[in-house]
C-alpha cells in the first residue's frame, strides 16, 4: 500500500482507505436545468464525486444550482482562464481541476492557489497524452509515461512552490498500456492521491474493457483512491461500470454474479435465465455470491462458495445454498425462488 496524502474533497477523504466513484456531466453547460437533473441521477446511481465543465463565465452559474441539489462533492473543470478558478472557487466548488501550464504566468497559477487555499479546496492537476508540453514532447519524443510523469510533477512543482499541496493528480491516456505505466512511476515518485482512468476509452464495449484492465490493475496494485470510466455514453452507465470494477476486485459489497458459459450439457434456457436474475437483483446490496450455473458439473462442484446458486437439470434446476442444503425446482421457478432465498439472507 501506497503512502498516501490525505487530500479532502468536500466530504470525501482521498487517502486510499475508500475509492472514490466519479463521473462528469455531458450536459450543454448552459443548461443548468438538464445539468442539475443529470448530477441527481448519477449521485443516485452511486457517483460520489461528480465534475461540470466550466468553460465561460455563464456556466459558474451551475455550481450554486448543483450544489443545492446533490450532496456530494463537485468539482469545476477549468482550463486556458484562471479567472474561471477563481469564479468557481468563489462559487462554492468543492475542488478545481486545473493544468496549471495552460492557465497563463506565475502570478496567474499564485491567484489560483490563494483563491483554493482560502476556502481549503484541493486542486486536482489533468495532464494527458494531448497535453504535454512542447520542451517534454521533444526530450522523449513520445507521450512516453516518463513524459506523462515528468509533466504532472512539473505542474504540481508549480503549485508547491507557493506552500500549497492539498494537489490530486491525473495521468490519463487512451493508450492502457501507457496509462498503467505511467501511473505505476507516478505511484513511485509521489504520495498524492491518483485519480484513475483511461481517456478517451471509447463507446460502451470497449470503453468498458479497456477501463476494467486500466483501473483494475492499477487498483489491484494498491495504487488510486478515486476513479473515473470514461464512456462515450451516458454517465449513468460510468457509474454502474465503476461499481462493478470495484466489486470483482473486492473493493466493493453486493452480490457478485456467477454464471457458466453453457455447452451441450445444458438442457435449459440458462443464457436468458442468467440475465434474469442479473436484473433481478441489480439493486441488492446484500455482500454475496448468486451462482447460475448450467448442469452438475458446474453446479454445487465449481460454484460451492456461492451463497445461493442452481444448477440446471432437464427443465428443472437444484437450488443450492453454501450450508449445504439443496432441493429440486422448476426451471420456469428459477428466477423467483432464488429471489426468495436471497432474501433469507
Amino acid at each position: 500500500m501506497r503512502n498516501v496524502k490525505p487530500v479532502k474533497v468536500g466530504n470525501c477523504v482521498l487517502d486510499g482507505q475508500h475509492i472514490y466513484i466519479q463521473s462528469m456531466l455531458n450536459v450543454r453547460s448552459d443548461d443548468i436545468e438538464g445539468s442539475v437533473k443529470q448530477a441527481v441521477e448519477l449521485e443516485k446511481a452511486g457517483c460520489e464525486i461528480v465534475r461540470a465543465a466550466i468553460p465561460n463565465m455563464e456556466a459558474v452559474k451551475l455550481i450554486p444550482a448543483i450544489k443545492e441539489a446533490v450532496n456530494i462533492p463537485l468539482v469545476a473543470d477549468i482550463h486556458f482562464d484562471y479567472r474561471l478558478a477563481i469564479e468557481a472557487a468563489a462559487a462554492g466548488v468543492d475542488k478545481i481541476r486545473i493544468n496549471p501550464g495552460n492557465i497563463g504566468s506565475m502570478d496567474r497559477v499564485k491567484q489560483v492557489v490563494d483563491a483554493c487555499r482560502a476556502r481549503n479546496l484541493p486542486i486536482r492537476i489533468g495532464v494527458n497524452s494531448g497535453s504535454l508540453e512542447k520542451e517534454i514532447l521533444a526530450k522523449y519524443g513520445a507521450p512516453t509515461p516518463e513524459a506523462l510523469v515528468e509533466s504532472a510533477l512539473g505542474h504540481a512543482a508549480l503549485l508547491e512552490r507557493f506552500d500549497f499541496d492539498d494537489i490530486v493528480i491525473s495521468i490519463k491516456s487512451s493508450d492502457v498500456s501507457r496509462m498503467i505505466a505511467a501511473y505505476r512511476l507516478a505511484a513511485e515518485k509521489c504520495n498524492y492521491p491518483l485519480h484513475l482512468g483511461v481517456t478517451e476509452a471509447g463507446t460502451e464495449r470497449m470503453g468498458l474493457i479497456k477501463s476494467a484492465i486500466g483501473i483494475g490493475s492499477l487498483l489491484c496494485d494498491g495504487i488510486g483512491e478515486t476513479i473515473r470510466v470514461s464512456l462515450t455514453d451516458e454517465p449513468v452507465k460510468e457509474i454502474k461500470a465503476a461499481i462493478d470494477i470495484l466489486r470483482c476486485i473486492g473493493k466493493r459489497g453486493g452480490v457478485r454474479f456467477v454464471s457458466c458459459p453453457t455447452c451441450g450439457r445444458t438442457s435449459i434456457d440458462l443464457i436468458g435465465t442468467a440475465r434474469k436474475v442479473e436484473e433481478a437483483l441489480a439493486d441488492c446490496q446484500k455482500d454475496i455470491t448468486v451462482a447460475v450455473m448450467g448442469c452438475v458439473v458446474n453446479g454445487p462442484g465449481e460454484a460451492r462458495e456461492a451463497d445461493v446458486g442452481i444448477a440446471g437439470g432437464d427443465g428443472c434446476a437444484i437450488i443450492f445454498r453454501k450450508d449445504g442444503t439443496q432441493r429440486k425446482i422448476r426451471e420456469e421457478d428459477i428466477v423467483t425462488e432464488i429471489i426468495a432465498e436471497v432474501d433469507k439472507l
